[in-house]
Parts: structure tokens; C-alpha cells; sequence
């Protein structure tokens, strides 16, 4: 999609949905007011400025990187490339437990060992290098998660019902598939972020009725940022003791 924004006008848009100028920013995030300001003006962001801006708006630093279009340190990627499908099938079966069990299995998943990267980070295929654009920038965030075409849309089924093809998700990257406003809530309830945020950063209206997230759609959401840096050994298991509860 040409023409689609850069961070500048994103940030401004982030920031006038929550009613604060410059200076509520700089002060919230400790960041000074002539950085916030040459940003604002097009200048790049930083890593240390964007880390700092994030809970502002109560973003993960590493979904602020992906909308400014900063490549994520290493240390803040997803550890394994190849735990997609173990994500989703984590998530298919944590959607069917109760509260408590919900409770415990994030629990056992913040309590694990950060193991080391035992595999290269692979350079994306071309097929997943999105053009600018609003489904890209969304599908970015997904992959953000450790979730490409299948695993995608293998998790939005069982948090929105939503029933779509890979390929189909694929389109909605590439711009082939326009973004509609009940997708962008289903968007928005598997990244856990804002509707209203995703309807700014991408120029999409609002639904006319927005529905809340279910309680397990949100737990749900959050185990899927709490794999995010697991070997897919310890999302397969994860994804055993979960389906053993039910």
C-alpha cells in the first residue's frame, strides 16, 4: 500500500487517542522532549526511547519496534522459529480450560528456563515480507507472536471463530484482502492490543459493536506472549500438560 504512514504520524496517532501532547509523553516515559520531538519531526526512533515509550501505551517494547519498523534485537525475538504450530495447538487447547487451570498453566510457563538459541534466526521468506501497509503491519505483530499463516490462523479460530484458510491471512498481509472492521477486532483480540489502537495505526474504522474479550481470550493471549522466548520443546509440552487438564 503506498502512501502508508511512518512512525511519526503513527506515534502522533497513538498519542492523540489518549489525549497527551509532548510533554505528557516525555514525562510518562521519562523520555526527553527534543528527542520525542525530532521523532515526531521523522527522525528514527531509537531502541532505548522506543523500550521507554511502550508502557505509555501499554504496548510490548517488542510490538512497538514492529510499528516503528525497527528491527528487534536478537535478544527480543522469538526464540524458535519452528514452535508456530505447537503455539497454536497450546492455544486451541488453554481456550477450553477453566479459569483456574488458565491461571496455573501461565504460571507453569512464566516459571520455566530461558534456554539458549540453539537454531540461526532464518531470514524471512519472501512470501512473509509484507509490503508497507496495514495488513502487513498486522501480520508482522502476528509473527511477532511466533505465528505465521497456519499457526495463525489456526489460533484465531478457536479466540474468534473466525474460520479461514493460511493462504488467506497470507492476502491480508500482501494488501490483496482488505482489512474490515470485525477483522480488525479479531486482530485485536489475538495480539491482546487495543482495537482502538489497531483502528489508528492502520486507518481502519472501528466496528460499529465491538465485543470485549472473553476472559480466556485474554489468558490465552497472554500465554502466547509467554512462549514467545520457549524452545519448541517447552511449548510442546506445555501444550501436553494443557490438553491433559481438559
Amino acid at each position: 500500500m503506498a502512501g502508508f504512514p511512518g512512525f511519526d504520524v503513527l506515534l502522533s496517532r497513538l498519542a492523540e487517542r489518549r489525549g497527551l501532547c509532548v510533554d505528557d509523553l516525555s514525562r510518562l516515559s521519562s523520555v526527553p522532549e527534543a528527542a520525542l520531538r525530532a521523532v515526531l519531526d521523522g527522525a528514527p526512533p531509537g531502541r532505548s526511547l522506543l523500550r521507554q515509550l511502550a508502557p505509555v501505551f501499554q504496548l510490548e517494547a517488542e510490538d512497538l519496534f514492529v510499528i516503528a519498523g525497527v528491527a528487534l534485537p536478537l535478544e527480543m525475538m522469538p526464540l524458535d522459529s519452528l514452535a508456530g504450530t505447537a503455539v497454536a495447538r497450546l492455544a486451541r487447547h488453554a481456550a477450553q480450560l477453566p479459569q483456574d487451570q488458565r491461571d496455573q498453566l501461565r504460571r507453569l510457563a512464566q516459571s520455566l528456563p530461558q534456554e539458549h538459541r540453539t537454531r540461526p534466526v532464518p531470514d524471512p521468506r519472501p512470501y512473509l515480507q509484507y509490503p508497507p501497509g496495514p495488513g502487513g503491519l498486522l501480520m508482522r505483530l502476528l509473527a511477532n507472536r511466533n505465528l505465521g499463516w497456519a499457526a495463525g490462523a489456526q489460533t484465531f479460530l478457536p479466540l474468534t471463530g473466525r474460520y479461514w484458510s493460511a493462504a488467506t491471512y497470507g492476502q491480508v498481509g500482501r494488501g490483496r484482502i482488505g482489512l474490515t472492521p470485525d477483522l480488525l477486532a479479531d486482530f485485536a483480540i489475538v495480539l491482546g492490543i487495543r482495537v482502538d489502537d489497531l483502528a489508528v495505526l492502520t486507518g481502519v474504522d472501528l466496528p460499529d459493536r465491538t465485543a470485549s474479550a472473553s476472559e480466556a481470550s485474554v489468558d490465552v493471549t497472554g500465554l502466547i506472549w509467554d512462549v514467545r522466548r520457549l524452545t519448541l520443546d517447552q511449548i510442546q509440552q506445555l501444550g501436553d500438560i494443557a490438553k491433559s487438564m481438559r
